[in-house]
């Protein structure tokens, strides 16, 4: 096997154990504030998502447990690549009442 093929499976691994722990702790979007279902299966837009609170793309770490946050798929998609401090909206309006 070669040595990018083994880096891959390892980063592959890593992700899987990340997720896993994320899903077990916990079980509020953190962009959002509202529950996540987490049986919900990948093809729904409120499907459970792993969000890095920097992104990856501004230097967050891949695989560190105090980066990764629980999310939707939608409002990780809604939020892209911005700071946390931009980060935190409401995606669902306010109840009438």
């Amino acid at each position: 096997m070669s040595d990018r093929r083994k880096t891959v499976e390892r980063n592959a691994r890593l992700r899987m154990k990340l997720r896993a722990r994320v899903l077990r702790e916990e079980s509020v979007c953190w962009l959002c504030g509202h529950e996540v279902d987490k049986s919900l299966p990948a093809s729904d837009p409120m499907h459970p998502q792993l969000d890095h609170v920097v992104p990856v793309s501004k230097g967050g770490k891949v695989y560190d447990r105090d980066n990764a946050r629980l999310s939707h798929a939608l409002c990780n998609r809604k939020r892209g690549n911005k700071d946390a401090s931009q980060a935190q909206v409401s995606l669902f309006p306010a109840p009438p009442w």
